[in-house]
């Protein structure tokens, strides 16, 4: 019985029980931890770890909401315990970077009145602001979209892009403001069509497309804010370059993206070169900055400030089989000529019979002249879905519409890109027990360990 005693009162026992009491105190702190992190919202404690950063908002939406100065109401149409989750947690993300949204939910099998009362579907968020009394609809099925061609070779579609955070800074911008700007995109000289992926980055910034056929106008709309040519593969007529003469000399404003062949547009290359712009008469290589040593896949340097560098990363534009332009003399003394994209001194101009003469070539300019501006893009693949989607990191899309939205002061660029959902996005919870425990309780552990150290140091 004795020796049973002084087992307890032993050195190697009380360390023991100071141990057992050490840890017993480690998992008290961890537990209270859990329970308050438990409590916070879902924006804070959720850690967003998808590849692509689906949950990520932008700096462009974030001013967008800063200055947000009216209510808007988001009303979703839906079960919210139903949704899907991705949905649902972008909504509460989102709304929770401004006090001015207010986000309520409707589940429609319960008040099936509501959706004859927003005249909406269900699965829907109705955005709506009471002091402009506009109102516009998000889809769901506009957030996570699917690729139905997918179906023809698997059987079922898959999901394709997520789209959240550009639908509703768009929204939210459509019901705030009135203001909307018209844009004419010319044909009737085989001009490329636009994809649906710029049709749609140019509505999110409340830009409406109108077609013109310049053959059969008399002159440019009057209310034509900007006139959008992309790739014509056939020349203007002399009149036509009148017509644009005159929108010019108007103050208009005019896009041109230069097609594949410049030569098979003389009358356009003249009018250029009103502005400074010749074509050096080739396809553009350049030995230093080209994709994978293939040199007529280039990227430009790029020397873009302000608005015209608005969210751009990594500065990273491709252009496939570009146009070469030289940088000359304007023909007036008024017309400022600005280059934004040009090659390395390492690039070339190269003939179809094989001559390349080196230099510096421009790939992308403005000009302005009192209130008018011309904007240059030397190659039609800026805007090619065929390039934009297969390089997925590359910017061409986000200086497009930098240089679209640059000529307007009452527009900003919202055309915020989808993210892919090719491969699995996740959310993560706040971490639980055991990864609290590994950011909390292991430095506790430390901090308790070198304070029992201490005091076993005094006590000898």
């Amino acid at each position: 019985m004795d020796k049973i005693k002084h087992s307890f009162n032993s050195i190697a026992s009380k360390q023991g029980s100071y141990s057992v009491g050490l840890t017993a105190l480690v998992i008290a702190i961890v537990v209270l931890i859990n329970l308050i992190v438990g409590q916070l919202p879902s924006q804070i404690r959720q850690i967003d770890i998808s590849t692509n950063n689906i949950y990520e908002i932008t700096d462009t939406s974030r001013e967008l909401l800063d200055g947000l100065d009216r209510d808007v109401t988001f009303t979703v149409l839906a079960d919210k315990s139903s949704t899907d989750e991705r949905i649902s947690n972008f909504i509460d993300r989102y709304s929770a970077l401004s006090s001015h949204i207010n986000v309520e939910w409707i589940d429609p099998v319960l008040h099936p009145s509501a959706l004859t009362t927003y005249s909406a579907d269900s699965d829907t968020i109705v955005v709506s602001c009471d002091d402009t009394d506009r109102s516009t609809t998000v889809a769901f099925s506009d957030i996570i979209t699917y690729d139905e061609m997918s179906y023809y070779t698997t059987g079922s579609a898959t999901e394709s892009e997520f789209d959240g955070e550009g639908q509703l800074s768009s929204a939210v911008n459509y019901v705030t403001t009135d203001v909307t700007r018209n844009v004419y995109y010319t044909s009737g000289h085989g001009e490329s069509s636009l994809s649906s992926s710029v049709t749609d980055l140019l509505g999110k910034s409340s830009l409406t497309l109108t077609e013109l056929n310049l053959m059969m106008a008399s002159s440019i709309p009057e209310d034509c804010d900007l006139l959008l040519m992309d790739a014509p593969a056939n020349d203007l007529s002399e009149d036509e370059v009148s017509m644009l003469t005159d929108y010019m000399d108007g103050g208009g404003h005019l896009f041109v993206i230069l097609g594949s062949d410049v030569s098979q547009t003389p009358n356009l290359a003249s009018f250029l070169e009103t502005y400074g712009l010749t074509s050096a008469g080739g396809y553009i290589a350049d030995m230093q900055r080209s994709y994978q040593g293939n040199y007529y896949y280039i990227f430009p340097e790029l020397s873009v400030s302000g608005d015209m560098a608005n969210e751009l990363q990594s500065d990273m534009v491709l252009l496939v089989n570009a146009n070469g332009l030289v940088e000359g003399t304007p023909s007036r003394d008024t017309i400022t000529l600005t280059p934004f994209m040009t090659t390395s001194s390492s690039g070339y101009a190269v003939t179809e019979d094989g001559q390349s003469t080196q230099g510096t070539y421009v790939l992308g300019a403005t000009a302005t002249e009192n209130d008018s501006r011309l904007t240059v893009i030397s190659s039609e693949s800026m805007i090619d879905e065929t390039i934009t989607s297969q390089f997925t990191n590359i910017e061409n899309l986000t200086l497009f519409m930098n240089a679209v939205t640059a000529n307007f002061d009452d527009i900003e660029n919202l055309s915020i890109e989808p993210k892919s959902l090719q491969i699995e996005y996740n959310t993560m919870q706040y971490t639980g027990l055991i990864g609290l425990a590994a950011i909390v309780g292991i430095p506790v552990v430390f901090l308790l360990y070198g304070l029992r150290r201490w005091m076993k140091r005094r006590k000898a």
